[in-house]
């Protein structure tokens, strides 16, 4: 942790990095809060893989065949194996983790996929989602701009440090090809989460304390440039109440507009 004007701030990278790397080795039961799945796509898909898996929604219902898609946050690799068989084999799927020890699940488990579904259209890239425009040893961008269809996200993105918000957006909006779409699971509030909450290292890994605030989230997307942006999904009940705050799943769906 750095210190700060109240003492020791946070170091939220180091929260998520250190939660994340013993989830990735044995499964946490309370990170995010699971959704049902396709069965038939989960069939291929190496049963640890699965069971670490951890995220609030299913945004692979919005990949349509041929798609070329990028996952933000691919973590064990379950969403990204998803996407694959539903882009099939002229699709691609790619994903961005910085994780190492959820990279190396997901890298284990992609050729086992490929032969169990015929075709290799995977590949998984160290990295974090914020900086896509990070250069590469040869120079090129991580994630090229304009080369992706659909972006999508599981309960990753208020894993991000808040200053690295706006760097996140403008990515995400630069990655994307002309009429690109977004599909985002994530969690949301519905007033600011104060700042003690946001110096909690289980909040903020657990992700809590890092949400966008309800509106805030269509807000930013719109202010973008998409369109038709709204919650596709959006729990009823709260998953988590913390202080008074309702913490609740949504899926943020949108389209790219042409301006």
């Amino acid at each position: 942790m750095s210190e700060g004007c109240c003492g020791p701030a946070l170091d939220q990278t180091q929260a998520v990095e250190q939660r994340y790397g013993a989830a990735a080795l044995e499964q946490e039961a309370c990170l995010c809060t699971p959704v049902a799945f396709d069965a038939s796509l989960l069939k291929v898909i190496p049963e640890e893989v699965v069971e670490r898996d951890y995220g609030c929604g299913d945004p692979t219902r919005w990949v349509r065949l041929g798609d070329t898609v990028l996952d933000l946050g691919s973590g064990s690799g379950k969403n990204a194996f998803i996407c694959a068989q539903v882009v099939g084999g002229d699709g691609a799927v790619i994903g961005v983790d910085r994780n190492a020890d959820m990279l190396e699940l997901a890298r284990v488990a992609a050729p086992v996929v490929a032969e169990r579904i015929g075709y290799s259209n995977v590949r998984f890239l160290e990295g974090a989602i914020e900086a896509l425009d990070a250069p590469t040893p040869t120079g090129e961008l991580l994630i090229p701009s304009a080369s992706v269809d659909v972006v999508l996200s599981n309960c990753v993105l208020n894993l991000v440090n808040p200053s690295a918000r706006s760097a996140l957006l403008a990515n995400i909006r630069r990655v994307l090809r002309p009429s690109g779409r977004v599909a985002i699971s994530d969690i949301v509030c519905d007033r600011p989460v104060p700042q003690h909450l946001q110096q909690d290292p289980d909040l903020w890994s657990g992700c809590i304390s890092g949400a966008w605030e309800e509106d805030a989230f269509l807000a930013d997307f719109r202010a973008l440039g998409f369109e038709d942006v709204s919650y596709a999904d959006r729990s009823e009940k709260p998953w988590r109440v913390v202080e008074g705050i309702e913490f609740r799943a949504v899926t943020l769906t949108g389209v790219l507009g042409a301006g």
